[in-house]
């Protein structure tokens, strides 16, 4: 009898429902056992690792910048945003984009999950929400609300802003960095999904106008400047990480977007064949996966090995 399991997956057949009753999904055919892991399970994966790690990005990038200007007006209890800013910034200004990518993210479609199940290793092997990638997107905030804050003060801080001459007041530069948050952090989740993706919604950015703020070209440059500074170093690691070190799904989302599985069908035959190979469950699983850890152990050591050079005698 299963004594633990990660899921229950119940069949209904004529034995009765009592496994369906107990089960967490249930399934009316063995043959759809498939679909469910392979195409649902990678879906699901992605979707909660992605949207877990970036409600950790937002939030710490805006809420740092509430304790950045503590400690600049000397932790004197006063806020730099009006209050009715922090109660929409999760609710309402961030929340669309967030649903987007726990619904509706599709890296590849479905017809490719089942001819590559190879994907599927993703989630067992932890790709996507290792310490690694967790603290990553936890450096991510803090460089955003890094940026957010003291670029935002730095501008504003001496500038005439006014036609008057005179220089911003609290309500401004708070007004100002909060747009300059919004677009940043809504940007942020546009570069995450997979934007070639037909389900994919559009980016829900907040743009605050008011009549101070509206008229002023200084406070629409800040705006823009923020949102590619902050974004710019997430571009330039996914663009580093797709052309020397793709994982399998850019090589595929590569393959169906120049259509080389189309023009070249050799091509792709050889991809899902490397794609497919021979699994073991159970007690002969956990013997050769340690047989195979061990083979890696020893062929490390006589590498190193043969690199260390024996001084002559």
């Amino acid at each position: 009898m299963i004594q633990e399991a990660d899921i229950g997956v119940g069949i209904s057949g004529c034995e009765g429902m009592q496994a369906v009753m107990a089960s967490d999904f249930a399934i009316a055919q063995f043959r759809f056992l498939e679909r469910l892991l392979v195409v649902h399970g990678h879906w699901c994966y992605k979707r909660i690792a992605q949207m877990i790690c970036y409600f950790f990005y937002k939030n710490i990038a805006f809420g740092l910048t509430i304790f950045y200007f503590e400690a600049f007006a000397g932790f004197s209890g006063q806020s730099v945003y009006v209050d009715w800013y922090m109660l929409l910034f999760n609710v309402v200004l961030t929340s669309l984009p967030v649903i987007s990518l726990g619904v509706f993210e599709q890296d590849v479609d479905s017809e490719v999950c089942l001819e590559f199940p190879s994907l599927y290793q993703q989630g067992p092997k932890n790709l996507f929400f290792d310490w690694y990638r967790i603290f990553g997107w936890m450096g991510n905030g803090l460089y955003t609300s890094v940026i957010v804050f003291f670029l935002n003060i730095i501008i504003f801080y001496d500038q005439a802003f006014r036609a008057g001459g005179q220089i911003a007041d609290m309500t401004a530069v708070g007004t100002a960095m909060f747009t300059g948050i919004i677009w940043a952090v809504n940007c942020q989740i546009a570069l995450t999904m997979s934007i070639s993706h037909g389900y994919n919604t559009s980016l829900f950015g907040a743009v605050l106008r008011s009549e101070v703020l509206a008229p002023a070209p200084i406070y629409w440059t800040t705006t823009l400047l923020v949102t590619i500074a902050c974004n710019l170093p997430y571009l330039a690691h996914i663009s580093f990480q797709r052309s020397f070190n793709p994982l399998d799904h850019h090589v595929i989302q590569e393959i169906k977007y120049y259509k080389k599985d189309i023009e070249d069908r050799h091509m792709w035959r050889a991809e899902k064949k490397k794609a497919r190979h021979k699994a073991k469950i159970g007690f002969t699983a956990r013997v050769d996966a340690k047989i195979r850890h061990l083979k890696g152990r020893l062929h490390k050591k006589y590498s190193i090995a043969n690199n260390i050079s024996i001084p002559q005698t």
